[in-house]
This record gives C-alpha cells, sequence and structure tokens, in this order.
C-alpha cells in the first residue's frame, strides 16, 4: 500500500498520500468530484498564486505577516510560477460552487512546500497554515472572480497575436488574388461578380473588428474586487490591502490592472466575464463563417465550385484513393461549435448568481479559458497549415463567373429590370451566356457589348453603361 499521512479538518480525519503537497479538504474535493477526469487548466492555477504570492507580499509589507513566513510562501509560490508542482493541483473543474476545493488546494500546496523550505514536514502546517497565513484576508469569494481575470488577461494577448497574424495573412491573399474575377454568391444562388481578393480582404477586415471587441471587452476584466473578502465589503481586511494587492498582482503578472471601485458589485455580478465570453462567442461566429467559406469554396473537385486548392495535410478517406478533405477548416468549424457551447454555459453560470455571490464561478472561469485557449490554436493553425497555402483556380472562377445568370442585373440600367429578368431567364434555359445572347438578339450595340458586361468594372462601386469610366452612385 502506497504511504500515507493522517490529517484532520472540522469534518474528521483522511489519510492523504503522504508524497502530495495537497492535504485533507484537496482530497475531499477529489473523493467527492470524480466527475470529468479533467484537472484545472494551467492559467486557472496561474492566476490562484499569483494572487497567494501578492497577498504574502502585501502582508510582510504591511507587517501582518511575518517576514519568515511570508518568504516561504513567496518561494513556494516562485516554483509553481517556474513550472514545479503543477501535478499537485488535482480538482476537477467540476466542483463544489464557489471554488473553494481550488482555493483550498493552493492554500494546502503552498503551505506545505512552504513548511519544507523552513525544515516542517508535509501536513503538519505549521509554522505555515494554508487558511491562517497562505489564505489570510481572503476568501474563495474574492479570489476565484480576481483568478477569472487574471487568468482571461494572461491569455489574450496570446488569442490577440494570433488573430492579427491570421488578418495578415488573408490581407496578403487579398493581395495576390486581387485580379481574380469570380462569380459572387447570395442565398448560394448566382449573384454579381466579386474578386477573390475582395472576399479574402473582407475576411482580414472581419477578423480585425473581432480582435478590437475582444480586447474592448477585456478592459473591463481590469477592474480587481480583491480585498471584498467573504461578501464584498472587505471583512478581516486592512484598509491598505486593495490598493497593494492589485499593485503586487500588476507587477507579477504585468497586466494592466484596477483597484475595482465597487467591490461588492464586482462579486456579486459576472457580466464582465459574461460580455467577455460573447466577444469570443462572436470571434468564433465570424471564424467559423469563414472556414465554413473555405470549404465551400474547395468543394470538388469535379462536381463542386473548385474556385481554390487548400494545402493537402492529410489524406482525405481510408477507402477512397486520392482524395483530400478540407481538414484544417473542419477542425475550425468544431473548434467554433465548442466556444459557442462554452459561452452558453458562461452564460447560464453568470445568471445564476444569488445575492453577494455567484457560486457557479469553476464552470465560468474553466468555459472562458477552454475557449481562449481553443481560439488561439485554432486559429494560428488555420493560418499556418491552411490561408497560407491557398492557391486560386483561376480558370474555374472565370468559367463560372462567365456563366452567372445574375450578369444580367448589369444590363437593367439599360433596358430596364423586367427585360434583364427575361435575358436571364432564357440565359440558364437555353444554356447560353448572358454575353452571347445579348450579341445573338441584338440587346445593345456591338460596340457595348463587352464594356458594359466587363466584369472586373462590376467589381466596383458604378454603374455600367458602356462608357470608359464607370459612374458614381448606387
Amino acid at each position: 500500500m502506497p504511504a500515507t499521512r493522517t490529517e484532520q479538518d472540522p469534518l474528521g480525519t483522511l489519510e492523504v498520500p503522504a508524497d502530495a503537497l495537497y492535504g485533507i479538504q484537496t482530497l475531499r474535493a477529489v473523493q467527492n468530484f470524480p466527475i470529468s477526469g479533467l484537472k484545472p487548466l494551467e492559467p486557472f492555477v496561474i492566476a490562484q498564486v499569483w494572487i497567494k504570492k501578492a497577498a504574502a507580499l502585501t502582508h510582510k509589507e504591511t507587517g501582518r505577516l511575518d517576514a519568515m513566513r511570508a518568504d516561504a510562501i513567496i518561494a513556494a509560490a516562485d516554483e509553481v510560477l517556474a513550472g514545479e508542482h503543477l501535478d499537485q493541483f488535482v480538482v476537477d473543474p467540476y466542483q463544489a460552487g464557489a471554488g473553494t476545493s481550488h482555493n483550498m488546494n493552493v492554500n494546502e500546496v503552498l503551505a506545505n512546500r512552504a513548511n519544507e523550505l523552513l525544515g516542517s514536514t508535509r501536513g503538519a502546517y505549521a509554522p505555515v497554515h494554508p487558511n491562517d497565513h497562505v489564505n489570510m484576508a481572503q476568501s474563495t469569494n474574492d479570489t476565484i472572480p480576481t483568478n477569472i481575470r487574471l487568468a482571461s488577461l494572461r491569455q489574450l494577448p496570446a488569442l490577440a497575436a494570433a488573430c492579427e497574424q491570421l488578418e495578415h495573412t488573408l490581407l496578403g491573399k487579398g493581395v495576390e488574388f486581387d485580379d481574380v474575377v469570380k462569380a459572387g454568391r447570395t442565398h448560394l444562388q448566382d449573384a454579381m461578380p466579386i474578386r477573390l481578393g475582395q472576399e479574402f480582404t473582407a475576411y482580414a477586415g472581419t477578423l480585425a473588428r473581432c480582435r478590437r471587441r475582444v480586447v474592448e471587452a477585456a478592459d473591463y476584466l481590469r477592474d480587481l474586487g480583491i480585498g471584498g473578502s467573504a461578501v464584498g465589503t472587505g471583512v478581516t481586511v486592512e484598509p491598505r490591502y486593495p490598493v497593494l494587492m492589485v499593485a503586487h498582482l500588476q507587477q507579477l503578472s504585468g497586466i494592466a490592472l484596477r483597484v475595482g471601485a465597487d467591490r461588492i458589485q464586482l462579486m456579486q455580478s459576472m457580466g464582465d466575464a459574461a460580455a467577455f465570453s460573447a466577444s469570443l462567442r462572436g470571434l468564433a461566429l465570424d471564424l467559423g463563417k469563414i472556414a465554413s467559406d473555405l470549404r465551400l469554396m474547395v468543394s470538388g473537385p469535379r462536381t463542386g465550385l473548385d474556385e481554390i486548392s487548400l494545402p493537402a495535410v492529410q489524406p482525405g478517406s481510408s477507402i477512397m484513393p486520392d482524395k483530400v478533405n478540407p481538414s484544417i477548416p473542419e477542425m475550425v468549424n468544431q473548434v467554433c461549435f465548442q466556444v459557442i457551447g462554452c459561452d452558453t454555459t458562461v452564460a447560464i453560470a453568470s445568471e445564476h448568481g444569488q445575492l453577494e455571490l455567484n457560486v457557479m464561478m469553476p464552470v465560468i472561469a474553466h468555459n472562458i479559458l477552454l475557449s481562449m485557449r481553443l481560439l488561439t490554436s485554432a486559429i494560428g493553425v488555420l493560418g499556418d497549415r491552411c490561408v497560407k497555402g491557398i492557391v486560386a483556380h483561376r480558370e474555374m472562377c472565370a468559367y463560372w463567373v462567365e456563366r452567372s445568370a445574375a450578369l444580367a442585373t448589369a444590363l437593367a440600367p439599360q433596358i430596364g429590370y423586367a427585360k434583364a429578368a427575361e435575358l436571364s431567364k432564357r440565359s440558364v434555359k437555353e444554356g447560353i451566356l448572358i454575353r452571347d445572347l445579348v450579341k445573338r438578339e441584338r440587346i445593345l450595340p456591338e460596340s457595348e457589348v463587352d464594356a458594359v458586361l466587363d466584369l472586373r468594372r462590376m467589381t466596383e462601386i458604378g454603374v455600367p453603361d458602356g462608357s470608359h469610366g464607370a459612374s458614381a452612385g448606387g
């Protein structure tokens, strides 16, 4: 049998693995919540350790915690922040409300390691106690909301950078494909011509707008309610504590932070987290649409649009030889579905707070941080392994655009909507190009036909009128 040590809490005693840095309250959580088999996401651990280190620094500065204990807690925290002991954070994301189990997991790990550094043993909780010293002047109720904000902000630069890189790649394709005129489609039906480069440039603009919304929503997360303690009122907290905590957290994290103006409000409401999650959902919605467009444009190669090709990253079928699928966009679609589901969870959980606290914070934290991780990775892969290698099939684009029944729209200013509609219908029925039908029926003077049906000019603002310059207006 593995060696154990006996620990006691207000509910009784348990045998804790002798080599565990966590203690009895963590073990109870492991026993109570064998739900997903998942461990806490790394940002959720790091942010909580930041808070504990900042608290030790603060209490050392105010003299509330003696230097010996404070320095040992700080040293233990530094080990975790350097990547050590991460296997000791073991509480399932689906746990008791508020995140008390996660908070105590961190308290116990840091207390036990601090005591070891001071020459004591694991489980003795002397001279450093997880509640009395590591958790001094703190509550789960103000540390976990602060954690959500810090952890999200810590992940923000990577997500924003991934978006910016994909925007840059898409803009590059916009320039590369600017001369490729293709059929536009609305309702999945023929529409007026558009340039492939215009489509890709628009994708870049869409991502840029999404990124800005995410960054703007994240700004609200910079307001910290740390120091609210149990119900936001600051009971057991020194008056200097909130300001000092924010200063230390800002220095530790490198993140611009603010002292929350109303700690009760910041504890009651998960609105800032919900709004940030919603911005991630918005990014997922637009990113998923772009991925779906790529899948549609690459459909074929003989029975679909076949307007572009994507890099071949893996064989596409276990039975059909030489089949290549749009694997990367398919992955992106699935990620986007997951993020939308995560946001739905966050929204419901955010609404289910009561009075002074929202106890659904663990699932809020897990889903926001998971969404950020998935989006950051998927966006990077989409750019590097897909968009960079997209090739335009110029011949197919030219083939489809010339056959578009919507080209009759360009004739409407000269011959009217009704007659243009009749030409479009005849073109489809007879299988003849609009251009050839106009020439055959002498709808316009021969000298004007190609000018009015100039496909490139149709992709810019103006009225196709046969003149050498497109006139302004709608």
